[in-house]
């Protein structure tokens, strides 16, 4: 699909999910790009791009109201899901796309470079390896299937009074403890027009 056509798209969806026109704009750049990169790169499971904007684009909006404060860290971005997604939405805030793939992040400076986007980065790096000089108030992942997973692998960039949003699929998987300082805000349950599948995000703060 070409650029015109994703912007029909998501026109169809910016009141409902509050897409101004320079979201709309970025975002349909992102998936013009990613159709002609995953054809070689194989970028996306997701196989049918008339998925690609409930499956991806919504998807990740879901954690735009749990952002908290002006600096975003997405930990093994992939195709800059849901991070790429969110820094589109939020200009505002500082965002930045950690992936230990190459070719995901040639992928992202060149969608970064192409949609002018200034507030978000992509760099290449295994999360053990990242060590910033300036923690994040915001922590994010699609790559964990457990938040105590999440926590000991990238709690190390959060910052005192920042969270962690762990995004998952049933429910179940959050009981079980926290170590300290960490602790549950709360999880709640998010739903995707057209999806059936069972989702939730985790919000976990650090004291």
């Amino acid at each position: 699909m070409a650029s015109n056509d994703w912007r029909a798209a998501l026109d169809a969806v910016a009141d409902e999910w509050a897409l101004d026109s320079a979201a709309i704009e970025a975002l349909a750049i992102y998936l013009e790009q990613l159709g002609r990169w995953n054809r070689v790169h194989n970028l996306t499971a997701v196989r049918d791009p008339e998925q690609w904007i409930p499956r991806h684009i919504l998807d990740s909006l879901t954690l735009r109201p749990y952002l908290q404060g002006g600096r975003v860290l997405d930990v093994g971005t992939g195709a800059g899901l849901p991070g790429f997604i969110l820094a589109a939405t939020e200009r505002e805030r500082a965002f930045c796309l950690l992936d230990s793939a190459a070719k995901r992040i040639r992928f992202l400076r060149n969608v970064i470079g192409l949609t002018g986007l200034s507030g978000v980065e992509a760099l290449h790096s295994r999360i053990e390896d990242f060590h910033p000089e300036a923690l994040y108030t915001t922590v994010l992942s699609r790559a964990f299937k457990a938040p105590a997973e999440m926590l000991d692998r990238v709690g190390h960039t959060v910052a005192p009074g920042g969270r962690v949003l762990a995004m998952l699929g049933q429910r179940r998987v959050v009981d079980d403890p926290l170590p300290a300082p960490w602790s549950y805000h709360r999880v709640d349950p998010v739903t995707i027009p057209g999806e059936m599948a069972e989702r939730h995000v985790a919000i976990i703060e650090r004291a």
